[in-house]
């Protein structure tokens, strides 16, 4: 596929897109006869790893460096491996400070049903009096 459709399936730009390969986090694809990058399904699966590696918060440097290591092949697969559990756990504790202020948040959303289910009770007794 062009840039172009790679990039819409891919959700990013064509700036990005073209970005991602001057810094290394995508290698850069063949070109046709008329000079045009080709994609293959392959770089879309790979572009789709990486946004979700960066959605879960890993720094752009650490991606570069995970690329950079994807293209040296098999002999960096215990690197690799060790950078995603380093990555995992820092997931699994961001996991937990959320779940720890969704239950904050969620306690406070049932107070101010109460007060407010309080409120509208002390008015209506105010307004029958």
């Amino acid at each position: 596929m062009m840039i172009g459709e790679f990039a819409r399936a891919a959700g990013l730009s064509i700036y990005t897109v073209r970005f991602y390969e001057k810094i290394g986090l995508i290698p850069a694809p063949p070109r046709d006869a008329g000079g045009r990058r080709v994609y293959s399904d392959d770089s879309l699966g790979w572009i789709r790893f990486l946004k979700q590696l960066n959605a879960t918060g890993m720094k752009q440097a650490d991606r570069v460096r995970y690329a950079a290591l994807r293209l040296q092949g098999e002999a960096t697969y215990t690197e690799r491996r060790k950078m995603l559990e380093a990555h995992y756990d820092k997931i699994r504790a961001d996991l937990t400070a959320l779940q720890k202020t969704s239950d904050l948040m969620q306690s406070k959303i049932s107070l101010y049903q109460r007060l407010e289910a309080e409120l509208a009770a002390s008015e209506k007794d105010n307004n029958n009096d």
